[in-house]
């Protein structure tokens, strides 16, 4: 019998990383190019409370430290929206047997201009700083463009 530690939660984040004047950090899938994203990570654990994951996902993927000085964890928003989308059959064989559905719960996070990004190259490629607008239109996830869409109701 397979562990289930093997399979991905199939409960994850979403972190729209944007600077006060909205311009929307994007990252390029190393797995997919071509496949430009926010921030995006499961749980490593069904406890793990889901602020503790997208500070996680945001250090690992981009070398962020939220909680820093330059980063303040006021500075991370849980925005109360969540998506429950079909997993892209491409990557099913990451979560058990018969997971074919994840939730999404979407952040925001608030960092200084200028701000230094160190890609985790397994995971990406390239990054992109693009207006709110532009960056929603790169996004290959529908729910990820959706969510960025929402960023000028969330800041202030």
């Amino acid at each position: 019998m397979e562990s289930a530690a093997r399979h991905k939660i199939p409960e994850s984040v979403l972190v729209v990383i944007h600077t006060a004047a909205l311009e929307v950090l994007l990252i390029e899938r190393a797995d997919k190019p071509g496949f430009w994203q926010s921030v995006t990570g499961s749980k490593d654990r069904i406890e793990e409370p889901l602020l503790e994951t997208a500070v996680r996902e945001v250090e690992e993927e981009t070398g962020i430290v939220v909680g820093s000085d330059a980063v303040p964890l006021v500075n991370l928003r849980d925005w109360g929206l969540s998506n429950v989308y079909e997993i892209y059959p491409v990557w099913r064989h990451r979560y058990a047997p018969g997971v074919t559905h994840n939730t999404e719960h979407v952040f925001g996070l608030r960092v200084p201009e200028g701000i230094a990004v160190r890609l985790a190259p397994r995971e990406h490629l390239r990054h992109a700083w693009l207006s709110w607008r532009e960056a929603a239109d790169r996004c290959f996830s529908p729910s990820n463009a959706e969510a960025i869409l929402q960023l000028p109701r969330f800041i202030g």
